[in-house]
């Protein structure tokens, strides 16, 4: 189980470090399986694991992520299905949080009074965002994620150990009064000179740098605002609709063996 084998981690459980207020001032697809979405007051999101054709016709057996938003914070969950002819009998589930950033999705109340059409339809992206790319250094804890976001316990609940953020967002939060008692410092090369990328680890059993690459096909990102002339030719805008957008993330991440990397060799 990939719990069992996060508590196991010597390496894991002594290179953490516990962060606190003063130490932040101190140191300045083809084919598809779906997961359930989640419905929030703000929005739910699908999205997919990026992979190579190559990867795919190999039929990895990768399932859908869902991502959701709320309080200011972003949640994706990922759910990877073991490889057994590798040793790997049950699933992996990942969480990656990271802030909300203001105007990034469209506001809650805007979405609460639109009503979409045909909502079965597979719809495509009107609008490409580029890729981004997040070191995720910092690890959740998440009995007490709640503090952070109230979705964690229920969205997180498979990936209790798997739980990782970022530095700056932690800072970010640390300034919001978020007790820092939840969140510790992953080993990073700095650490462990040693420490290399998952794919260009030869040993299955040593700690390494996880890559996990997902896309959000079509996510409400704007409003659309359409015109119309009164019968005095004046002219003024109203809201008319929403812009889709698609993103794709790719998250680095501490594992304590290559072992719950393993998708990372092929990429």
């Amino acid at each position: 189980m990939l719990n069992a084998e996060l508590h196991a981690s010597p390496q894991l459980l002594g290179a953490r470090r516990r962060w606190s207020l003063e130490g932040l001032q101190a140191k300045s697809v083809p084919n598809l399986q779906f997961s359930s979405s989640w419905v929030l007051p703000v929005c739910s999101w699908l999205c997919w694991s990026r992979a190579e054709e190559s990867q795919r016709q190999k039929g990895r057996r990768r399932w859908i992520c869902g991502a959701v938003s709320n309080d200011e914070v972003k949640i994706f969950r990922a759910l990877i299905l073991g490889e057994l002819e590798r040793g790997q009998s049950q699933f992996q589930a990942l969480c990656f949080v990271t802030r909300l950033h203001r105007n990034e999705i469209i506001p809650s109340e805007s979405m609460a009074k639109l009503r979409q059409k045909n909502p079965r339809t597979v719809r495509q992206a009107e609008e490409v965002r580029g890729l981004e790319h997040l070191s995720m250094d910092v690890a959740v804890n998440f009995s007490k994620g709640a503090q952070l976001s109230s979705h964690i316990h229920n969205v997180c609940a498979e990936a209790k150990e798997a739980i990782y953020t970022r530095e700056d967002d932690v800072k970010f939060w640390l300034e919001k009064g978020v007790d820092g008692s939840m969140f510790e410092v992953l080993p990073q090369t700095s650490d462990l000179p040693d420490l290399q990328r998952c794919r260009l680890c030869a040993d299955r059993w040593k700690p390494c740098i996880c890559s996990y690459s997902l896309s959000i096909e079509w996510y409400p990102c704007m409003l659309k605002y359409c015109r119309s002339r009164d019968a005095a030719g004046k002219v003024s805008s109203y809201k008319c609709g929403i812009r889709s957008c698609q993103k794709g993330y790719t998250f680095d991440y501490y594992v304590p063996q290559k072992q719950l990397c393993l998708w990372d060799e092929e990429t």
